[in-house]
């Protein structure tokens, strides 16, 4: 059965319904306070998958898991001029129970002024250096004024590594092998294109020297950074009295980067991206069943049946996460339930499945049946892993650059993005703070449009003239509606 709304007409309604009560069941709106959003089973298990992914290749870049308290002293946050920025939208608390703190506290809104305390304490020598940590499976808290379900919330989960370093040479490879990480784990693992940009100096992170952000085209055209690395330089570790003692007996400030997936982002995407009017679809490696087993009988209890299911099940589990729904539901309402929850393959197993020894095997993404001879099955299913994940993939590659226009002019700028889904390519005064009014320009005539900045491995020289102010153009910037 479809959803009612139609991904392709009105997204933000399917959305919606897909993540709700009447779709997948990934969140449960009815908590009753906003932006604070519980997570159902079926969603904790596919970010816990993608999470461990990026668990496992940080870790394979030289990162150390931490955990640190969410509670984060008022001293803290005040110790880097340009994170202050932060301020208004910290959560605070001043009391416990009914005696007032001496100290307010506030809820971590990210890891800086939570981590480089410590790392001032934690690092000592050279020898200690590259330092390498992480945080994943945490909550953080920013008091957003819009909220919705895995795009931006007042609660979120989060995912950040810091790194300190003697060099700032050493800072720009470990920016690059963020990208890296980024492009294997969300493109290679989760089929979803992105753009990666460095930044307009305005719309750095606070307190950095430089950011990167990976732009994923969404729906409805609008962009979502899925993830984001900075180049820190040393502004935080002065702020912070994060030193080490170098080989000459001196001290130095050190070098820094954090780098952040966007795991709700991420999540988001995963929905918006691949899903469709029937329900989610996942990649393979990361559903929670990967393959459900549904009998189709005419007699209530049809033994033959019973048993060749059973045995698929015990001989695919070896291997797969899989299920066999024998519940009481219908065949058809099984499928329309598998098929919401975006369940990479189903086989079908009926009377006539078993005395022929074949099997009806469905790829979720196309939604087509094959039948296929039982000894086949094994091998068509290892086919699928890869199969799946390369269509829905390329699917994702073309409406990505399918929606990436060019303007020459201001006005053919403001007309693409009013009346157009997606970026627009274009050239550009300069992206320090001089460019800014510019952008401001542009962000007015097309109510949000932004200046997402350059692609960060673009070395040509720009030619031509700004579209905006038409003065000397020093970079090829995109430009989008974002979330």
């Amino acid at each position: 059965m479809a959803l009612k709304n139609k991904k392709s007409q009105n997204f933000s309604e399917w959305y919606t319904e897909i993540t709700g009560e009447n779709g997948a069941k990934l969140v449960d709106m009815r908590y009753g306070v906003q932006g604070f959003v519980p997570h159902r089973t079926w969603s904790v298990q596919i970010i816990r998958r993608f999470e461990a992914l990026l668990e496992q290749q940080v870790e394979k870049d030289g990162y150390s898991p931490i955990l640190l308290p969410l509670l984060i002293p008022e001293e803290n946050i005040k110790k880097e001029k340009e994170h202050v920025e932060f301020a208004p939208e910290l959560f605070w608390v001043e009391r416990m129970g009914k005696t007032k703190l001496e100290t307010p506290l506030y809820l971590r809104p990210t890891g800086e002024s939570q981590i480089y305390p410590l790392y001032s304490l934690w690092i000592r020598s050279w020898k200690d250096l590259p330092w390498k940590n992480y945080q994943s499976r945490i909550t953080t808290y920013r008091g957003e004024s819009t909220t919705r379900p895995f795009l931006r919330g007042r609660e979120f989960i989060f995912f950040e590594t810091h790194a300190v370093f003697e060099t700032n040479e050493e800072v720009l490879k470990q920016v690059e092998k963020d990208m890296q990480i980024t492009s294997e784990i969300i493109t290679g693992e989760l089929g979803l294109p992105f753009l990666y940009f460095k930044r307009p100096s305005w719309d750095k992170f606070a307190g950095a020297d430089d950011t990167y952000g990976a732009d994923c085209l969404m729906p409805d055209g609008k962009v979502s950074q899925i993830a984001s690395t900075h180049d820190l330089g040393q502004r935080f570790a002065k702020a912070y009295n994060v030193k080490f003692i170098d080989q000459n007996e001196k001290s130095q400030f050190g070098y820094q980067t954090c780098f952040g997936p966007g795991i709700w982002r991420i999540m988001a995407a995963i929905i918006g991206v691949h899903g469709d009017d029937f329900g989610l679809v996942l990649p393979f490696k990361i559903a929670p069943i990967q393959i459900v087993i549904v009998p189709i009988v005419f007699e209530k209890n049809d033994k033959a049946v019973d048993r060749k299911c059973k045995e698929l099940e015990k001989k695919l589990s070896k291997q797969y996460r899989v299920k066999y729904d024998n519940s009481d539901n219908k065949p058809g309402w099984k499928y329309n339930e598998w098929e919401m929850l975006g369940v990479p393959v189903r086989i079908e197993v009926g009377p006539k499945e078993v005395k022929a020894k074949k099997i009806t095997i469905v790829r979720r993404d196309i939604r087509k049946r094959e039948t296929i001879a039982e000894k086949q099955l094994e091998r068509k299913i290892k086919s699928y892993e890869s199969v799946i994940l390369k269509s829905i993939s390329e699917n994702a590659e073309k409406f990505l650059r399918e929606n990436i226009k060019e303007a020459n002019t201001f006005e053919h700028l403001v007309k693409i993005l009013n009346t157009n889904k997606g970026l627009v390519k274009t050239k550009f005064c300069a992206l320090d703070k001089s460019g800014e009014k510019c952008a401001d320009k542009i962000q007015q005539a097309t109510d949000g449009g932004k200046v997402r900045g350059m692609l960060f491995d673009d070395k040509s020289r720009a030619s031509g003239k700004c579209v905006v102010c038409s003065k000397k153009a020093t970079a090829t910037v995109y430009i989008a509606k974002s979330y």
